[in-house]
Formats: C-alpha cells, sequence, structure tokens
C-alpha cells in the first residue's frame, strides 16, 4: 500500500485528520507518523486549549486504529537532514519509514531536490486529497458522507463538515468533492 508521511500540521485540525484517517481505514494509502509528529501534536493541541486527557485519547485512537503507522529508530538520521531545523524529524522519520511522498502544509520546509535524492514527494493536504478524489472517486465522496455521522456532541452535517475542511485549508478538495455529493 502506499505508504504517506502525515507532517504533525496534516492531523492537527481533527475535521482534516478524521478524513486523511477514515480514508487510510478504508485502504487507500498507509499513514505513517512518528513519536516527534505525535509528540509536537500533543504539544500543539494542549497550547491551543484541549484538555491534556482530550489529547492523550485522541493520540491514543490514532496509535491503536494504525499499529504499523509509527516510525521509530530515525533519531540518528536528522542531523544530516538538509531541510527547515524544525522539520529534520519529520525528513528523518520519513525516510526510515519508506515513505512515498510526505503531506504537509510546510512546502517551503522540504527542498524539492532534497526529497528527489531520497525518492520522497511532497504534496499539500488540498493536493493530495484532490489526488485520493481523482483514485478513489466514490469512495472518498462516500467517506465525507459518513465522516460526520460519527460526530455527535455537536452533531455535524456534511455541509459543516465540508466547511470545517475549507477552513482546514483544503478548499479545492471541498470544491471537488461537493460536486460529487
Amino acid at each position: 500500500m502506499f505508504p504517506v508521511f502525515l507532517d504533525t500540521n496534516a492531523v492537527y485540525g481533527a475535521a482534516l485528520c478524521d478524513l486523511l484517517l477514515t480514508l487510510a481505514e478504508r485502504g487507500t494509502y498507509r499513514p505513517l507518523w512518528s513519536t516527534g509528529v505525535l509528540g509536537e501534536l500533543s504539544e500543539v493541541l494542549c497550547r491551543n486549549g484541549i484538555s491534556p486527557a482530550a489529547v492523550v485519547h485522541r493520540i491514543t485512537a490514532m496509535r491503536d486504529a494504525f499499529p504499523d503507522a509509527e516510525v521509530f529508530g530515525y533519531e540518528s538520521l536528522i542531523p544530516q537532514m538538509q531541510c527547515d531545523e524544525g522539520d529534520r524529524h519529520v525528513l528523518a522519520a520519513a525516510v526510515r519509514g519508506g515513505a512515498a511522498v510526505i503531506v504537509t502544509f510546510n512546502l517551503q520546509h522540504f527542498p524539492v531536490d532534497l526529497l528527489a535524492s531520497y525518492q520522497i514527494g511532497l504534496v499539500h493536504p488540498d493536493e493530495f486529497l484532490l489526488d485520493q478524489l481523482d483514485l478513489y472517486p466514490s469512495l472518498v465522496a462516500q467517506t465525507v458522507l459518513d465522516v460526520p455521522e460519527a460526530y455527535e456532541n455537536p452533531p455535524v452535517t456534511v455541509r459543516d463538515f465540508c466547511d470545517l475542511l475549507d477552513r482546514s485549508g483544503v478548499p479545492r478538495f471541498v470544491k471537488a468533492v461537493t460536486r460529487l455529493l
């Protein structure tokens, strides 16, 4: 299955994270992340007002749902990564995990020529979801319909969910998928 390394910012927003991970659960790609990414996610969520218990619950659910997603043993590669200092751990884990692509909003942090030397692509979440839609149109559209059904408190309509995705930074995907709904 196509291995995709998810940067912290791709799994930060709940709606975008839920869509990405549900697509992975349905077999469109294999998600990868690292201890560093999950640690960063935990810090950012707590700093932005999410309760520590909710953060632990979310990260535990991610680990439980995808027990083979977490990349280990990448730390020794960090110093040799020639990208943005704050994202060296991401590239090191993507290399160690055998990722085909890194999904991130921080495209400018990863020199394309450097990634090419590791045979790793770089893609914005909007573009990644558009690719998923091209490859699996019915499945992706159905997933956009299904994910909001799990939201209970408060309940979320499909339109609300698409608005959340749009605000999360994937407006072209939202426009494309709503034509199919």
